[in-house]
């Protein structure tokens, strides 16, 4: 199959889609398949080494480096917007965190007319995708290709916040990920053996064997060539040169929630009256493509630490070292983690039927891309809204695929995100004054005391809020009839044929938590209908909603 140009499924795209694609339609030996990367081989040590995240993130090596334009809600600022550019995609740089969100935001979605996408028919692909070390039950799996840890904790200060939240009136949860979202406890981790678990570890380098799965890495795709309105096969660059690769059955598009609709309006599916100005002829009007941008926002609540035991003493040259060489030889230490431990999950106001404010807690004050530390000892947590009402865009600003595409995602455009954001912080300094965090509280370091009106709050989101790195929605899923959706429940490109999306733009809404794991499960979901398999069983596992929300908050 090496120098073929021909192949029964053209995969655009080796993220946390891509890759669990790649592994499952190559399970067939009759098939053969063909994965196309832009960025390189993942064989940096900060990729694998956990808590070496932020290295990554810090230039264009690994990733597509965007910014947004500048934000009208954010002091115009432009706002980082990372995103994978390696095997492994976004997976291979992330902040490795094990999130599925709540059973009632796949249920929104089923409520959409879009039944086989609610949490009793994800659940199952969750499950299969998976391996926890704690092992099975009706909600987790233990025999997926995607190890998942739980965080060891061993730091006082998450004990500290997580029976500061206990104390604060809400739930502890003993699986986030389980039957009970709602609470305070234990985070997990896409790590295994002290490593970082990516999608190109966990799915694509157990395939890499196969005959019939072919790997193109530093290979852009310039755009998808329609036969009519049939995808027929796709342009790439590669070394300077291009060529055009013929799919026999289907082109499969995980470029992402930038990448993926960029790739569509360079292909002639988008909005004609933006299309035509780059002189892109339009094979499918579909307004949607590039539009419904959503992501999760978010703030660090930073105190100070009166007591030496936080990650700040790990930033000394000859203490990173140390970590470095406890890495390298034995996968343990501080390098064998993410950091991010514990968290929780709570509802901002009563009426709010399951939790709509995420935190992550880190025992440092610091920037999620490590730019910014505080001088001495510290913790924080990152909270914001999780179902931000807020919408951006995707827009093409030429027709050379090389060209980045405007950003735009309108964060805190709303009255309702705004006013979760301020709640988001009262509650949080509530947590962090109670008896539980007396031996190590030192002042509020962000905000600040001083900081205590709307107003200052409102002020502080603007000028301090950061992207958690969670963009999707912008090939939204939806009936054909629904002129917003650009793909069906099958996830087939609404107007053409042999085209499917599979990765976080399909998603109609975004989940309340992290987007790795639910992007892995729709790319499972996804390989079972492209092959023609049966639907795994659906779930009959039940979930728990607070039993008086509509009264009370906790």
């Amino acid at each position: 199959m090496a120098n073929t140009k021909t192949y029964d499924y053209i995969i655009i795209g080796a993220g946390s889609a891509g890759c669990v694609l790649a592994n499952r339609l190559s399970e067939d030996p009759a098939v053969s398949v063909l994965l196309i990367e832009a960025g390189p081989m993942d064989h940096s040590l900060f990729i694998h080494m956990p808590s070496a995240f932020a290295w990554p993130l810090a230039d264009d090596t690994y990733n597509w480096f965007y910014e947004s334009q500048p934000e009208p809600h954010m002091d115009n600022r432009r706002m980082y917007c990372p995103r994978g550019r390696v095997l492994g995609g976004s997976s291979s740089i992330n902040g490795m965190c094990y999130v599925r969100g709540h059973a009632l935001d796949y249920d929104r979605w089923a409520g959409n007319q879009l039944p086989n996408w609610s949490y009793a028919h994800c659940l199952p692909y969750f499950r299969k995708a998976e391996t926890w070390e704690r092992g099975a039950d009706a909600y987790r799996g233990d025999s997926g290709p995607l190890h998942v840890t739980d965080g060891a904790c061993k730091n006082p200060l998450y004990e500290a916040f997580i029976n500061a939240g206990v104390e604060a009136g809400y739930p502890r949860t003993d699986d986030m990920n389980g039957f009970q979202q709602e609470g305070f406890g234990h985070m997990q981790m896409t790590t295994h053996k002290g490593r970082r678990w990516s999608t190109a570890t966990a799915y694509l380098r157990p395939a890499l064997g196969r005959a019939n799965l072919k790997v193109m890495v530093k290979t852009q795709t310039r755009r998808i060539v329609f036969d009519g309105t049939r995808a027929a096969a796709v342009e790439v660059g590669r070394a300077g040169k291009t060529q055009t690769l013929h799919a026999r059955r289907e082109i499969l598009c995980c470029g992402g929630a930038i990448n993926s609709p960029q790739l569509l309006m360079l292909s002639g599916i988008g909005d004609g009256d933006q299309l035509a100005p780059l002189g892109i002829p339009v094979v499918s009007e579909r307004s949607g493509v590039g539009q419904n941008l959503q992501d999760h926002l978010e703030i660090y609540v930073q105190m100070a630490c009166t007591q030496p035991i936080t990650l700040y003493a790990a930033t000394r040259p000859l203490n990173k070292l140390k970590i470095g060489l406890e890495w390298l030889l034995f996968r343990s230490g501080l390098g064998a983690t993410n950091h991010f431990e514990a968290g929780g999950f709570i509802r901002s106001d009563k009426g709010v039927a399951h939790p709509d404010l995420q935190y992550h807690f880190l025992p440092m004050a610091v920037s999620y891309d490590g730019k910014s530390a505080a001088d001495g000892h510290g913790f924080q947590a990152h909270v914001g809204p999780m179902r931000a009402t807020s919408r951006g865009h995707v827009r093409l600003t030429s027709a050379d695929p090389t060209v980045y595409p405007s950003i735009l995602f309108n964060y805190m455009s709303t009255e309702q995100d705004r006013r979760e954001m301020r709640a988001a912080i009262r509650l949080t300094r509530e947590v962090f004054a109670q008896d539980a965090f007396a031996p190590y509280r030192g002042a509020e370091l962000a905000p600040g005391s001083a900081a205590q009106s709307d107003a200052d709050l409102d002020a502080f989101v603007r000028a301090f809020g950061e992207s958690a790195y969670h963009p999707c929605g912008t090939c939204k899923m939806g009936v054909a009839d629904d002129r917003d959706s650009v793909v069906g429940e099958d996830l087939r490109v609404h107007g053409v044929d042999g085209l499917r999306v599979v990765d976080a733009s399909v998603m109609p809404s975004i989940p309340s938590g992290n987007l790795n794991a639910p992007t892995i499960m729709i790319a499972e979901k996804a390989a079972d209908m492209i092959r023609g398999k049966p639907a795994l069983a659906v779930s009959e596992a039940e979930t728990y909603v607070a039993p008086d929300w509509q009264n009370l908050q906790r």
